[in-house]
């Protein structure tokens, strides 16, 4: 299985999540810094605001670069003042979308019945949910980090008839993938050491096999070298230094 799961991600996935920040011109700047580089060892995707798709999609088009957005609709089309559609995501280029991230879940208070919606419109249109899982300090601390771990992603894969909690996903591989962001360690600075995060990562490929798994919380140029080395941490998903065009760089390199 260990073989099988290294000929598959070879590459590893190096997504910029920017949130609620940035302008054109770090759009501009962001996107000639990656187009520049002539030999890309992940797979890159930049996550920018709704507003900025387009002209990512511009600046980006005929490049190894993929764009993704933040955020879905959990419905088709309809009178839903504000909300965006997979399918529209999809017309501005999308590849990714970001699905159940701990800020729409406990921010903006969408419960996981609704994470799963905003997967299917997802997956129906065309385009990879990256499914994001995570527990919370008090969580943490309460040792419950696998029983939330387990309630988020069965939730979602039997809500799908995709797979049963132990599952072998060999033919679902690469319609998802699974983003680990600990809450307590999202924008806190607190990252968890490689050693937490490769625990995490191997109880989920225990419950869900040949799935891409990313790591998230406080990544920086300094710690993503050690994460990226745990064998079962496929990438990562960086938030604050995806900003900054030199951390996001040294990142995505390869170089370590």
């Amino acid at each position: 299985m260990q073989g099988n799961k290294e000929l598959i991600f070879m590459q590893k996935y190096i997504f910029g999540n920017w949130k609620q920040n940035g302008d054109f011109a770090l759009l501009h700047t962001m996107a000639e810094a990656l187009r520049s580089q002539p030999d890309l060892k992940h797979h890159v995707a930049i996550f920018p605001p709704f507003v900025y798709l387009p002209e990512a999609q511009r600046l980006l088009a005929n490049s190894a670069i993929a764009i993704g957005a933040q955020d879905v609709s959990p419905y088709e089309k309809g009178a839903y003042t504000g909300e965006i559609s997979a399918s529209m995501l999809k017309e501005v280029g999308c590849q990714y979308v970001l699905i159940g991230h701990s800020e729409r879940r406990h921010v903006f208070g969408d419960s996981d019945q609704i994470v799963v919606e905003k997967f299917q419109q997802t997956q129906q249109a065309g385009l990879t949910p990256v499914l994001c899982i995570g527990e919370t300090l008090e969580e943490f601390e309460a040792g419950r980090t696998k029983e939330v771990i387990h309630r988020q992603l069965k939730f979602v894969m039997e809500n799908q008839n995709l797979i049963s909690a132990t599952a072998d996903t060999s033919r679902h591989a690469n319609l998802f993938l699974i983003a680990y962001e600990p809450v307590w360690a999202i924008g806190t600075g607190k990252a968890a050491t490689s050693a937490q995060a490769q625990a995490v990562h191997a109880y989920i490929r225990s419950l869900i096999s040949r799935v891409p798994i990313l790591y998230g919380g406080s990544v920086k140029a300094d710690n993503a070298a050690e994460l990226l080395a745990m064998p079962d941490i496929d990438g990562l998903l960086i938030g604050g230094a995806s900003l900054i065009p030199e951390q996001f760089l040294t990142i995505l390199s390869g170089h370590y």
